[in-house]
């Protein structure tokens, strides 16, 4: 588990806390359950169901021990904080490329692109913090290199 500060906004940091709960009082029982009934199956080295519910309970507890690390380093970012112009974690950005895009600067754990929120961590996401309306920013992308002008920071 590493010290690395996540950002998240409020309702990312309960939408985590949520799934946590949820794997921690429901599917751990839900999957204990399932191991007992594997086991009254009998022999366990054939044991397919066995197996396929040991495998969702590595997985189940892999996720409740990242979920706790990320909400144990979490920052959370203050949306309703101006920022004095300038990007950063939280800002809402519009930018042009000959096509106007309307970004929201988010933390990895909330990254959704196809919905307009970028990560951070992104290269485009890196890229933008600290720019203000009217900075350039160019990007590599697999297309080639594309140059952002912003036009509004939110």
């Amino acid at each position: 588990m590493s010290d690395k500060v996540t950002y998240l906004t409020k309702d990312g940091r309960e939408k985590l806390e949520l799934e946590l709960n949820l794997l921690v009082h429901t599917r751990r029982k839900e999957i204990a359950a399932r191991i007992q009934e594997a086991k009254e199956l009998g022999d366990l080295s054939e044991n397919a169901e066995y197996q396929e519910a040991k495998n969702e309970q590595a997985y189940n507890e892999g996720r409740i021990a990242d979920l706790e690390s990320t909400l144990r380093n979490v920052s959370i970012i203050d949306e309703d904080a101006g920022g004095n112009g300038v990007i950063r974690v939280g800002s809402t950005v519009q930018a042009d490329n000959g096509q106007h895009h309307t970004l929201h600067i988010v933390g990895s754990s909330e990254a959704d692109p196809i919905a307009g929120k970028i990560s951070n961590e992104s290269p485009l996401g890196q890229s933008l913090l600290g720019k203000k309306v009217g900075d350039t920013v160019s990007v590599n992308t697999p297309r080639g290199q594309v140059v952002y002008t912003i036009t509004k920071v939110e």
